[in-house]
């Protein structure tokens, strides 16, 4: 196994050549820091998962490594993609068993390949969208959704949602400097049609109603993974459903001057009892977000993942996989959340440690789960609008962008979460 682990590549090409019994072989794809493509390994996972071959995640152990069946398309798919493995005998497997079972280490069986959907809308954006460049990166399939499909219930056909820079208050987040702008404009007018279209007054209204189908898809046992400006406008436009926050500048109707007052934090999924940025020119929702990056930004800094049980806590592991507990920090439209106004119920994850922040944080609704990520490109300290997307190539190792693959895999292991 050493030598195995010493010649990576050598160890691919005699497995790939080995006659017929080679197929019974399993093989380790290891997620240490010796992985040369951490991003794509996910993908491999995911495509396995898909042929209907079962993975193992082997949760602390390497780095979160997978084991599956070595068959030549697997192993094709890895040379092919530069991802390291090693091949496993099944004296290798006992000895690696009795390793996860005598330390901080688990085996999650992966059974089935989640259907993934990102909301995100039609027409084309000056930003781009973390989550959509790894799912294309690691290729991993997913189609996409807006008002429209969540209105219609469609996101029953999914059980993985993404939600990224939305802002689900009907702010168009509280972009106003920009409103001269054709792209505002545009977004402006497709909103505006789309709520006369399924006969909402306003655009918040129709928000607000997109808001309360996600989360009741949450609540029929749906994975939920957001970022950004949409962790913390969920929530507000799920706290609003009784109140008028947004000002005449946006919706073109006036503002509830009691808004504050008339939120009902019982409907929010993660926060309670924030305070709103009411004023339509100050780019900030909410105290939930720490950072207030358009509106008196304080830095921020890196942070770090919890080291959760693996035996007693599979799902804060899985969720934290990774070659590096102390992850550099970046920003968003929401990049931190106020650790105050955090829900008694709900799990941090990873903090800036010393500081009242959370970065990444999760919890239970109903029969499904939701998990919130601060920031908006985990490779690109300060994103900003018409930046140009983030070539992941160069990045295949980083350890933010593995948090949000974390999350994709998640829900293949819900069988045997139900029954912990």
């Amino acid at each position: 196994m050493a030598l195995k682990r010493i010649f990576p590549t050598l160890a691919c090409c005699l497995l790939a050549i080995l006659p017929g019994p080679a197929a019974a072989q399993k093989m380790l794809i290891y997620m240490d820091l010796s992985q040369k493509d951490h991003l794509k390994a996910y993908g491999i996972a995911f495509q396995a998962l898909e042929q209907g071959l079962n993975v193992e995640w082997l949760l602390n152990y390497r780095g979160g490594s997978f084991v599956m069946d070595a068959t030549d398309e697997r192993v094709r798919a890895c040379r092919l993609r530069g991802v390291s493995f090693a091949p496993i005998g099944g004296a290798d497997l006992t000895r690696i068993y009795a390793e996860i079972e005598a330390q901080n280490m688990d085996r999650v069986l992966l059974e089935k390949a989640p259907k993934i959907a990102v909301y995100t809308p039609p027409d084309k954006r000056p930003w781009d969208d973390a989550v959509t460049l790894a799912l294309q990166y690691a290729e991993v399939p997913y189609k996409t959704l807006w008002d429209e499909d969540v209105l219609k219930r469609d996101l029953d056909k999914y059980d993985w949602l993404h939600l990224h820079h939305e802002d689900f208050t009907g702010q168009y987040s509280k972009f106003y400097s920009y409103h001269m702008l054709p792209w505002y404009q545009e977004q402006q007018a497709a909103a505006e049609a789309m709520a006369r279209r399924f006969n909402f007054p306003t655009v918040p209204e129709l928000k607000k109603s997109v808001a309360q189908a996600i989360k009741a898809f949450v609540g029929r046992g749906g994975f939920l993974f957001a970022m950004c400006s949409a962790t913390e406008t969920l929530d507000i436009a799920l706290a609003a459903e009784h109140a008028d926050l947004v000002a005449p500048e946006y919706d073109h109707t006036p503002m509830d001057p009691d808004a504050q007052n008339r939120l009902d934090f019982s409907q929010t999924l993660s926060f309670e009892n924030f305070k709103l940025q009411l004023n339509p020119m100050v780019g900030s929702f909410s105290n939930i977000d720490v950072n207030q990056v358009n509106a008196g930004k304080i830095p921020t800094g890196p942070f770090t993942l919890f080291d959760f049980s693996a035996k007693y806590d599979p799902v804060p592991t899985m969720l934290t996989q990774n070659h590096a507990n102390y992850i550099a920090g970046f920003y968003g439209l929401s990049t931190s959340f106020n650790k105050n106004v955090l829900k008694r119920t709900v799990l941090v994850l990873a903090e800036e440690a010393g500081t009242s922040r959370a970065k990444y944080i999760h919890g239970n609704f109903g029969k499904g789960t939701f998990t919130f990520y601060g920031g908006h490109d985990p490779e690109d300290e300060e994103h900003l609008v018409n930046d140009p997307p983030t070539n992941l190539a160069l990045h295949k190792n980083s350890p933010g962008y593995r948090l949000i693959l974390n999350n994709v895999l998640f829900p293949a292991a819900k069988k045997k979460e139900r029954k912990t």
